[in-house]
């Protein structure tokens, strides 16, 4: 199994002997990671249990009951059908998607529908991932590009309530590191049903006084369609890391590219009626390609009483996508088809500086904090298409968006019970718009300031509370602040805020009471000034109204024996909009209820060669109309591993996703559409995309 060591190093832990052959299951080698920290009570004296397990969330870790670490150990354990559910480490957090796995996926949390990445902000090597002012969508989150055995954690935070975090992250975010070397050197080869091949070799080697990692990772799959996906991508990783005395620096370079044949959701009636099967797909011209290039640079340093962070990254990146959502609706003849193009260059930094001291007798420190960023994007096209031939344009545009931030912390230890942490952030943004329809063109700007307030308490018998509060926002396609005609209709529109604000707050506990078990409770709420949202399927901005949202979590991590270890995560949410309307106040997509169950086991069975890991994630019901008169359908998948260690360097494992064969739908949409033989205006209905059914991978693995 292996454990997460200090500096992110991927290390082989010692199997717990004769006790782990009472159970034998199945799975790739799962982990138990880094030990929590260690607090003591200070007005009861009761130490703090420390807790081994796949998060690293241990009494005085944190600033809230809704912030941790998903340590090397959990996602080394747990299989993913596709890179993007990495984020569903992240407790609460659904995965899904709606069309050609090339596509970002689509993303759910605490009463949000974040379509594909709006309001939940996500970093890879302290790069941000999500992308504004995108063809596709605003927040446009891809994690395609991202070979999972080199993430080395994963930190989350959820709410509005860090000064250190902004654009996108009202409801949370999440910041994966990459590991800086590797165990051993890998080679693997993976191969499963509906064509789907994998090959990967990564590994490190002593370089100049540092270390050099790298990756290369190939993929093909066809999946359940019945046209070919054909999604075929690569990706590479070269990454040199050096520390000297109080230093430690990496320089990360990263590529990747993509494509494929899309089979996007499809009408229910269609598929009730004997028309389509589920698997089927109305275009067969649909399809996209992508690509991105980055290279980025990290520094950090720490002294006696200060420490120094700061990195920077460039991205080049481009999409094109051909989709087709509701077939015959607006063009009876050649079909809805439309063509989404975008290609950018983002550039950008963030340092920070810490000053550890005392006020009087109580512990301080301070952080000043900046960050910047900038995005060249051009040509961002929206355009017509039959059979992936431009029949019209709708719109071209170029958009320069540059934002700064000034951002100050600070944590005060008032007694040894009560810690505070105030922050004061404030962002300024510019968008600059070139637009092929003359009266879209033009600048806008606009600037946001949000204050944090954080509460500790505790801890008294190895528990702590918290209380936080804070007010976030997130940003508007920068199309959408200067439009006064809408592309595709040509009717006025008026331009819409740039800057949408968000206030949250949260009352958690997390206690670690009960010898093994690390538990965390967290009563939430969130309100939104608008739900204003830039669409890039129509090509313009459509406000609604403010919302407020509320909902509990509550997470546990058990330590049942040094080999087996159980998570459940349970999460509700209810969102509804403010004000009154006639339509109704549910907002549509809305997740409400989630749940997670895992189980690992690892080093069992004669010799502990044995090692298995099972997850089980439910998706509840969601209202898909304002009224709440259609709800979609509820989803259940079990995933399973099971590994078998052949020798020192050998080992084999198979994933099984969807395990019970249960029939379920990725997402679930309700809108017109249109068929052909149907009468203009078309018809409401379900749209879908269903899951996939039971299939297997099975991967060989040498060690180097």
């Amino acid at each position: 199994m292996f454990i997460l060591s200090a500096g992110g190093r991927l290390a082989r832990r010692r199997k717990p002997g004769a006790l782990a052959r009472r159970f034998v299951a199945a799975a790739l080698p799962a982990a138990f990671f880094t030990s929590h920290a260690a607090a003591q009570d200070a007005a009861s004296h009761v130490p703090v249990i420390k807790v081994l397990g796949h998060y690293d969330n241990g009494v005085g870790t944190s600033d809230a009951a809704s912030q941790g670490t998903v340590t090397a150990g959990l996602i080394a354990s747990r299989p993913a059908l596709r890179p993007g559910e990495l984020l569903e480490f992240v407790p609460g957090v659904i995965v899904t998607q709606h069309s050609g796995d090339g596509k970002a996926n689509q993303y759910f949390l605490r009463g949000f529908n974040l379509d594909h990445g709006t309001d939940f902000a996500t970093y890879v090597d302290g790069m941000p991932v999500n992308m504004r002012t995108h063809a596709h969508g605003q927040g446009y989150t891809d994690l395609n590009f991202l070979i999972p055995e080199l993430v080395g954690r994963i930190n989350y935070k959820k709410g509005p309530y860090y000064a250190d975090e902004g654009d996108f992250a009202s409801a949370g975010a999440a910041r994966m590191e990459l590991a800086d070397r590797l165990d051993a050197s890998m080679a693997a080869l993976t191969a499963g049903a509906h064509q789907y091949r994998r090959a990967l070799v990564a590994g490190a080697m002593p370089q100049g006084g540092g270390n050099l990692l790298y990756a290369l990772e190939l993929a093909h799959n066809d999946g359940p369609w019945q046209l070919p996906e054909a999604f075929h991508k690569w990706s590479g990783v070269l990454r040199y890391s050096a520390a000297s005395g109080a230093d430690r620096f990496s320089v990360t370079a990263m590529g990747y590219r993509a494509g494929w044949r899309a089979t996007s959701q499809i009408p229910l009636r269609a598929v009730q009626s004997g028309q389509l099967d589920a698997f089927g797909t109305l275009d067969p011209s649909d399809a996209g390609h992508t690509s991105r290039y980055s290279l980025s640079a990290q520094w950090k340093r720490r002294g006696p009483d200060t420490a120094w962070q700061a990195s920077a990254y460039v991205v080049r990146s481009d999409l094109t996508l051909y989709n087709n959502f509701t077939w015959f609706l607006d063009d009876p003849q050649a079909g809805d088809q439309f063509l989404q193009r975008e290609r950018r260059t983002m550039t950008g930094f963030d340092a920070s500086h810490t000053w550890h001291g005392r006020v009087g007798e109580r512990a301080s420190s301070t952080t000043v904090g900046v960050q910047g960023r900038f995005d060249r994007i051009g040509p961002l096209v929206l355009a017509a298409t039959a059979d992936q031939q431009l029949l019209r344009s709708y719109a071209r545009s170029r958009v320069d968006e540059a934002s700064a931030a000034l951002w100050l912390q600070n944590t005060l230890q008032w007694t040894p019970w009560l810690r505070s942490i105030a922050g004061l952030r404030h962002d300024r943004y510019r968008f600059d718009v070139a637009s092929s329809i003359a009266a879209n063109s033009g600048v806008a700007n606009d600037h946001v300031s949000s204050p944090k307030l954080s509460l500790v308490l505790g801890p008294w018998a190895a528990t702590e509370l918290f209380v936080n509060h804070g007010a976030g926002f997130h940003s508007n396609d920068a199309r959408g602040t200067t439009a006064h005609v809408a592309p595709r209709e040509g009717t006025p529109v008026d331009p819409v805020t740039p800057l949408v604000k968000t206030r949250g707050s949260e009352i958690g506990l997390r206690s670690e009471i009960v010898k093994g078990l690390q538990s965390s409770l967290a009563l939430w709420r969130l309100r939104s000034g608008s739900e204003l949202v830039f669409s890039g399927d129509a090509g313009d901005t459509s406000a609604s109204r403010a919302s407020r949202r509320h909902g509990i979590e509550w997470n546990n991590h058990y330590i049942a024996a040094p080999w087996l270890l159980f998570d459940l995560d349970l999460a509700y949410s209810r969102a509804r909009y403010l004000g009154d309307d006639p339509a109704g106040a549910h907002v549509p997509g809305a997740v409400e209820r989630v749940a997670s169950f895992g189980a690992t086991v690892d080093d069992v069975g004669p010799g502990g060669r044995w090692s298995g890991a099972f997850q089980l994630r439910y998706f509840g019901p969601r209202p898909l109309v304002e009224d709440n008169s259609v709800r979609s359908s509820a989803t259940a998948l079990a995933y399973l591993r099971a590994g078998y260690r052949i020798d020192r360097d050998w080992h084999l494992s198979v994933d099984v996703f969807n395990l019970f064969d249960r029939r379920g739908n990725d997402i679930e949409y309700y809108y017109a559409s249109r068929l052909p033989g149907e009468a203009p205006g078309g018809v409401e209905d379900i749209h879908f995309h269903p899951g996939e059914p039971r299939t297997a991978r099975l991967t060989l693995r040498l060690a180097f």
